[in-house]
């Protein structure tokens, strides 16, 4: 598929208004990618910062996402090499109790495949949280959210399971030491060799 076409998706994809009612800030899809992207990234949803600015993971969340790959925001920001197609491409809301509801369950089956069948060059895809784990791994997912990012190295070398950088995971990630000491090193080491097969 030609990368006009990708854009043709993503443009179709940017206009999308298919769960439009049940969006309580209206429809605003952020999702960016090019075919000569090498990493992937599928997350959750947009939060109500990002839901404002269009540009995907500009929070905190963001932040510690980039300090795991080891990455700055051009680096990340640049979309021949890195596409950002998250589970639900709009703010979905907030649940009673506090933070956000799950992404929209229409988003992802509509419009995941004619995207990632637009992007050939992917060498690594990273699962952010347990959505993105339940439907990629399906039955491979293990029966908690640490248990399948404990088992990463199951995965293969194309898919790498990771918690929500979240600064609600703060204690998570205090619980489980591994995920830094195991882990990021080897998520870092693989995100600069593939961004660096992309520089000219």
């Amino acid at each position: 598929m030609s990368e006009a076409k990708l854009a043709e998706t993503l443009r179709a994809a940017r206009a999308c208004t298919l769960c439009a009612a049940h969006l309580p800030l209206g429809p605003r899809p952020v999702v960016r990618a090019k075919a000569a992207a090498r990493l992937l990234l599928i997350g959750q949803a947009p939060g109500t910062r990002v839901h404002e600015s269009g540009v995907p993971w500009d929070d905190r969340s963001g932040d510690r996402l980039r300090d795991w790959l080891g990455i700055d925001r051009d680096s990340f920001y640049d979309e021949a090499r890195v596409a950002i197609v998250p589970m639900g491409f709009c703010y979905p809301g907030v649940v009673p109790r506090g933070g956000d509801k799950p992404p929209r369950p229409e988003c992802a089956p509509a419009w995941h495949p004619p995207i990632l069948a637009a992007l050939p060059n992917i060498e690594l895809t990273l699962l952010i949280g347990q959505y993105a784990q339940n439907h990629y791994l399906g039955k491979e997912r293990k029966k908690t959210l640490r248990e399948t990012v404990r088992a990463w190295a199951s995965y293969g070398p194309a898919t790498l399971p990771l918690p929500h950088p979240s600064w609600r995971n703060t204690g998570w990630l205090k619980k489980n030491p591994w995920f830094e000491s195991d882990l990021l090193p080897v998520l870092r080491e693989r995100v600069s060799a593939l961004l660096s097969l992309g520089r000219a």
